[in-house]
């Protein structure tokens, strides 16, 4: 038996452990990821990827990459049995509020794949065929006993990660509950090419009394993914193939199915664990919230996870922050998984009831209501605004504080477009910065040049106002792009008794720039 260390062990090489390795491994921090699979997966149901990982991406320098191998959508087309109820835009009904303000699709297998070469780009592979057989929190560190090929390893580590999935082994580990339910449907989901009324670069939406099909594209391969709810009469079946329902999926679908690549159908659980900390081990993505697939939210949440995650385990580690910082993963994370359940549960039963009431709801009134909504700027903003998670916020966590204009301590930082660039490229140093639209005040700027917290300076615009930001107010925004202070006023007290108080500094020793309008200037 072997004995070896690191910082961060990750148990799970899906897209919220590869997205945790990689954000770690760009901070500074040593990490080892394994998995029990052999080899990366070749088939996946999640396909959508929101703006707000895309902005995730975009810090880590990934986002053309992940941009260039998927297709922007540029409109939903809703059917029912009557014909096309509803065209809506989804080119850029987004407009204003993200640097992507569209919808996007990329198979999970691929977008995994995609992790997979930035983090062996940057040195790190992934170990696979690895079985996590048992851990312990000694307080110091987690010894954990892993397996492969026969052979175990001890591994301390400074903390353990699960992302590990629904069937979790560190969530079963740790003994916590994972309550929920399963919906009574099952479906399919099938990769395939074939013909048909199909929106070119668009998602098409059947809806009938008694269910719904989508179809989207998926580039790479030409084909088509293909997904509804599995026929009433098969849903008792052992085992379900393609060619038993065929018939029911091209009609539904619209789609005349020339070859499968795969197929396959699963049910859908709704589920949150009661907690997403003990100690030194934490859970991210299916390891500690799974819901139904209402608005492509499951894999985003997980990205999501791993993104908080990842900058405090960060600081916490290399001694930039005290370790207080990580009792807010739990509350921030877990308070949005908690409501993301209950607002996809309402939208998944509404759209896959078979009470013939909601299905008469389903098939003459909500496209109706979509098309208005979706043709109005506010309603299309709004909608995007969820859909998207650039809604998220933490304002009642631990670490939030303040209002300035519209915005609150926990808010993920407006969107401001500039002449020369936008607010959101400073983000890049995934680091703790502090932002001002409109005018500098060179006591603040004085004053808090000892914490080494860089200052961004952006001329006041109509685009700043209109964001919801106040001019001349200040705004401590942390590394992953959400506020954490927000002042009125240009108060250097409150931003050092903020960062005291977790005694947070800077990933960069040297003495702090500020920016104005896109031009570096010294502090001296």
């Amino acid at each position: 038996m072997t004995m070896s260390k690191t910082q961060v062990l990750i148990a799970g090489a899906g897209p919220t452990g590869l997205t945790l390795a990689l954000w770690l491994t760009r901070l500074g921090v040593p990490v080892r990821i394994f998995d029990t699979a052999v080899a990366p997966g070749e088939t996946s149901r999640a396909l959508a990827v929101q703006a707000r990982t895309l902005e995730f991406h975009r810090q880590i320098g990934i986002v053309e990459d992940v941009l260039a191998e998927g297709i922007r959508l540029e409109r939903l087309t809703v059917h029912t049995p009557a014909g096309v109820a509803a065209r809506l835009p989804l080119s850029d009904f987004g407009r204003g509020i993200s640097p992507y303000s569209f919808a996007f699709a990329l198979p999970q297998d691929i977008h995994e794949r995609l992790l997979i070469t930035h983090l062996e780009r940057a040195g790190v592979e992934v170990e696979r065929g690895t079985e996590l057989l048992a851990f312990q929190d000694r307080g110091e560190a987690v010894i954990a006993t892993l397996s492969k090929n026969g052979r175990t390893e001890t591994v301390s580590a400074a903390y353990l990660a699960g992302c590990d999935g629904a069937r979790s082994a560190v969530r079963h580990g740790l003994n916590i509950g994972f309550p929920g339910g399963t919906y009574e449907q099952s479906f399919y989901v099938a990769d395939v090419k074939g013909s048909g009324d199909i929106t070119r670069n668009g998602m098409d939406t059947t809806i009938s009394t008694y269910g719904f099909a989508i179809v989207m594209p998926v580039r790479q391969s030409g084909s088509v993914r293909l997904i509804g709810i599995v026929p009433k009469a098969h849903e008792a079946d052992e085992t379900v193939t393609f060619e038993a329902i065929r018939a029911d999926i091209e009609r539904d679908t619209g789609v005349k199915v020339h070859e499968v690549n795969w197929f396959s159908t699963y049910r859908v659980h709704h589920r949150v664990a009661e907690r997403f900390r003990a100690g030194r081990v934490f859970l991210a993505g299916d390891a500690g919230h799974i819901h139904s697939p209402a608005g492509g939210q499951g894999m985003n949440t997980g990205m999501g996870d791993a993104v908080n995650l990842a900058w405090k385990l960060a600081a916490v580690v290399q001694r930039r922050a005290d370790p207080r910082l990580l009792d807010s993963y739990e509350p921030e994370r877990i308070a949005f998984a908690r409501k993301l359940i209950e607002s996809t549960d309402q939208a998944f039963r509404i759209a896959t009831s078979r009470s013939r009431l909601v299905g008469l709801f389903r098939r003459y009134l909500m496209p109706k209501i979509l098309n208005i909504a979706l043709h109005t700027s506010f309603g299309s903003r709004a909608f995007f605004g969820v859909i998207s998670q650039a809604a998220i916020q933490y304002r009642a966590g631990p670490i939030s504080a303040g209002i300035a204009g519209k915005v609150s301590g926990g808010d993920r930082l407006p969107y401001v477009v500039r002449a020369n660039g936008d607010n959101f490229d400073p983000l890049r140093s995934l680091d703790w910065q502090v932002h001002i639209y409109g005018e500098l005040n060179c006591d603040f700027r004085a004053m808090l040049a000892p914490s080494g917290i860089p200052i961004h300076a952006f001329a006041w615009s109509d685009a700043a106002a209109k964001a919801g930001l106040q001019r001349d107010a200040a705004y401590l925004v942390r590394p992953d792009g959400h506020v954490a202070l927000a002042s009125p006023v240009q108060e250097a007290a409150t931003f050092q008794r903020y960062l005291a108080g977790l005694a947070i500094r800077p990933r960069t020793a040297e003495r702090a720039p500020y920016r104005v309008l896109g031009t570096m200037h010294s502090l001296a």
